[in-house]
């Protein structure tokens, strides 16, 4: 049986996105209750200043508290070197940096063009090499930006492969606009893979702002991707990219995985209880998300133990 993870990152990527401030109290809950369902990788949150992103500003408070979970690989996004030590210092066990692949976007996100993001990725892998923590590097809208359009995919795959010469040991294909389908998705894994090993390139990290989000973790699957992130409930996107709505929903993938078979180590049951808490804390704030609604079919537990 294949084994797949899925890694939650509702509570970095879909609260960011959100103006309300989740009590601290609230986000314990709910990494403590999607570790219990056994989801094994959290992204717990993002070492950026609280000027920018108020959300994120107990990020170190969450890592403290997740480490304390066994079995559960505590993960943060860092904007620049400043926040790889910062994220250091707080204990994660591996860190991710975002690089655009298009450069209006990257001006917005992080206010460097791709030779001074290069540079930034460099001055955190040092970081996180001496650290002895795992870093990642996301390649943000690597399949289309709202802001440039298109984004070439020989520029991709020139940048995946600087990236990985700046000290990148993981690499994630991330569909930030959602603009994805799922030839792209299976052209762009086989290209960067090409380039770079498939023992890096590992990850996508995809939206369903168009609906097409399940679709396209089927088109990575058939490629070997084996980690996809998602957001319980749905909940995130990019505040940086003007419509980048819609994360993948934790329980629709969950569901989707298990039914075919393939190992995630989730109790459906129980995560989709979690959602309760996202409720609670967050009043009036959309959820989405199809299982939550209809529920596993009838035959679910059959197919999960075939």
């Amino acid at each position: 049986m294949t084994e797949i993870l899925v890694s939650e990152v509702g509570p970095r990527d879909g609260l960011q996105s959100i103006s309300r401030v989740m009590p601290l109290e609230a986000k314990k809950r709910w990494i403590a209750a999607e570790a219990a369902a056994g989801v094994r990788e959290i992204e717990v949150g993002s070492f950026v200043p609280p000027s920018l992103l108020p959300q994120m500003a107990d990020t170190a408070e969450l890592v403290a508290f997740a480490r304390g979970i066994d079995g559960l690989n505590v993960v943060a996004l860092v904007p620049n070197a400043k926040g790889a030590a910062r994220a250091a210092e707080a204990g994660v066990h591996a860190m991710s940096i975002p690089f655009s692949m298009s450069e209006t976007h990257s001006l917005k996100n992080v206010r460097k063009d791709h030779p001074a993001m290069l540079a930034e990725i460099a001055a955190a892998a040092a970081v996180a090499r001496e650290a002895g923590i795992h870093f990642a590097v996301g390649l943000s809208t690597a399949f289309g930006c709202t802001m440039e359009g298109a984004v070439s995919e020989d520029a991709v795959v020139r940048l995946a492969e600087r990236a990985v010469e700046a000290g990148a040991q993981e690499l994630s294909l991330s569909d930030t606009t959602g603009y994805a389908d799922p030839a792209q998705v299976r052209r762009l894994v086989r290209r960067v893979r090409a380039a770079v090993g498939a023992d890096r390139m590992t990850t996508l990290h995809l939206h369903n702002t168009r609906g097409l989000g399940l679709a396209n973790v089927v088109a990575g699957l058939e490629e070997g991707i084996t980690t996809f992130d998602a957001s319980l409930g749905g909940l995130g996107g990019c505040p940086f990219a003007p419509g980048a709505s819609g994360n993948l929903v934790t329980e629709d993938l969950v569901l989707m995985l298990n039914s075919m078979g393939l190992k995630t180590g989730i109790d459906l049951e129980k995560l989709l209880e979690v959602r309760a808490i996202l409720a609670e804390a967050l009043p009036g704030e959309p959820l989405y998300g199809f299982t939550p609604d209809a529920g596993p079919m009838k035959d679910y537990a059959q197919r999960i133990a075939a």
